[in-house]
């Protein structure tokens, strides 16, 4: 679904939820007549299954999207092993191959993306723009932060990850 400029995507999950909740509205329905006369306010709830998440997406990707340009005008192209504790926080463009994809039925996938230099956790906290697999070759503009807020090793939050014919850099 397209809101705007904004393509809007719903979890797997999400539709999981509304389904099952649909299916025992209905067979409590048959069963029970006082499910019957209650079903002015239970169907709007079951709206809300899907409205709910829409909304939340549609404002986390018109979000990023707003980022992108400021965050394509600040980037640094650096190579995977290159970022290290001194860049958290700073803004950065690598280029690379996707060599695993986690938590796309989420809407909140994470990429290990590798160049010949090393590999790196790239994570999205909204659905990306392009349908990312294994082995494509992408552009990842985001910014270095710690994998658990306060500790663990720098990860990139991506903004934008996009499909890129070029090669990865080959520089060690």
């Amino acid at each position: 679904m397209k809101i705007g400029t904004i393509d809007v995507k719903i979890s797997l999950i999400s539709l999981g939820v509304f389904v099952v909740f649909t299916i025992l509205l209905i067979v409590a329905s048959f069963i029970s007549p006082s499910v019957r006369s209650n079903l002015l306010w239970l169907i709007p709830c079951l709206f809300m299954l899907l409205v709910i998440p829409l909304v939340l997406n549609y404002m986390s990707r018109r979000q990023y999207a707003d980022l992108i340009p400021e965050y394509e005008q600040q980037a640094k192209t650096v190579r995977v092993k290159m970022i290290n504790e001194n860049m958290i926080g700073k803004i950065v463009r690598i280029n690379g191959v996707v060599e695993r994809v986690h938590f796309q039925f989420l809407n909140r996938p994470s990429y290990s993306v590798a160049d010949r230099s090393g590999e790196i956790s790239v994570k999205m906290f909204t659905s990306p723009d392009e349908d990312v697999k294994v082995n494509d070759i992408v552009e990842v503009l985001g910014q270095v932060i710690r994998r658990y807020i306060v500790t663990g090793e720098p990860v990139i939050n991506c903004v934008s990850i996009r499909k890129n014919s070029a090669q990865p850099s080959t520089d060690d």
